[in-house]
């Protein structure tokens, strides 16, 4: 990371201000996009980085973001697509606008995230790129949309990797597990009486910073308390005739 340009949406709180401060740590420039702007400004000035309030669910917003970095910094080289919230309705309590109130932070925010980052990276050749999705895009859950716009994401990286190969440019993703955040703090206690463990969000930043560093694309990865990030093996499908 040392010298590294790296936009992080979602960086004021949890996974996304500890990977700012180990990014900064390691000698990167970073660039905190969020809507929390007391907490934005408060972790941008922790790591000498700089704050952009965004609202990931526009696309101006995101285009605005990107465009901040490359005025400030000259260069974007490193994007974690981390911005989420829980799902806003289940099947039982389900309206339309909660429905996408979800949806438009999971999913809209990373495709829009994605498509602003992509003309910087293309001029400069190369760049890597990690949504952060969750173990819910893997299995299930009882938070119902929350788990189908992470299922997305993990369709959106494995997707995407090889139409942007050719500019150099890698996208993998991450599927945490329950993590010690901010979101999770009213239930702490309650998830730990269950047996429950949760990952801490540096452990979570550490395996940000292997999958940005590393050579491939199109991966997923969990990350796991008290497992070592690991990749997914992606599912053998033949589409050829019988």
């Amino acid at each position: 990371m040392t010298g590294a340009v790296t936009l992080i949406t979602g960086g004021a709180s949890g996974i996304g201000a500890a990977t700012a401060h180990r990014f900064h740590l390691a000698g990167g420039r970073v660039v905190i996009a969020d809507r929390d702007t007391a907490a934005g400004e408060a972790v941008a000035a922790e790591v000498g980085g700089l704050f952009v309030p965004v609202d990931v669910g526009e696309p101006a917003d995101n285009t605005r973001a990107v465009t901040a970095t490359v005025e400030a910094f000259g260069r974007l080289d490193n994007v974690v697509l981390n911005a989420a919230v829980p799902g806003r309705c289940g099947l039982h309590d389900f309206t339309v606008k909660r429905y996408r109130d979800t949806l438009r932070t999971n999913l809209d925010g990373v495709v829009y995230g994605l498509h602003a980052c992509l003309p910087p990276l293309r001029r400069q050749g190369h760049g890597s790129i990690a949504v952060i999705a969750s173990i819910a895009g893997l299995s299930g859950s009882p938070d119902l949309f929350y788990a189908t716009s992470k299922h997305a994401l993990v369709g959106l990286t494995r997707s995407a990797a090889p139409a942007l190969a050719a500019d150099g440019i890698r996208v993998n993703a991450l599927c945490p597990g329950l993590v010690d955040t901010p979101a999770l703090a009213p239930y702490r206690q309650a998830l730990r009486d269950h047996g429950l463990r949760l990952a801490d969000p540096e452990a979570v930043a550490a395996a940000i910073e292997t999958v940005l560093a590393g050579p491939a694309t199109g991966q997923v990865w969990t990350v796991q308390a008290g497992q070592p990030a690991a990749v997914v093996a992606a599912p053998e499908v033949s589409l050829a005739a019988e």
